[in-house]
């Protein structure tokens, strides 16, 4: 992916990360880039480069917190539901 080079590569990435209500993981894997480099853009950098976009992003980031815990569910239900599947 080319980076725009007036925007800084932690303002490229918190924009898709609210614009698709994204995940860490969604946008790392989008950008081809590791999980600890977007996280690491979008709070360290991005804190100190454009502090109201990281605020949009830090809420985010909190609100798929509180709601990791459904997607890991669901993901395992999804999980036995193929393999019961399979078995048939």
């Amino acid at each position: 992916m080319v980076y725009n080079e007036s925007k800084e590569r932690c303002e490229i990435l918190a924009e898709y990360l609210i614009k698709n209500k994204a995940t860490v993981r969604n946008v790392a894997t989008r950008f081809g880039i590791s999980k600890s480099t977007v996280h690491k853009d979008i709070t360290d950098k991005l804190k100190e480069i454009n502090p109201t976009l990281y605020n949009d992003v830090r809420n985010i980031l909190m609100k798929n917190k509180s709601e990791r815990h459904i997607r890991g569910g669901e993901a395992t239900k999804l999980k036995y539901l193929n393999l019961q599947k399979k078995e048939v």
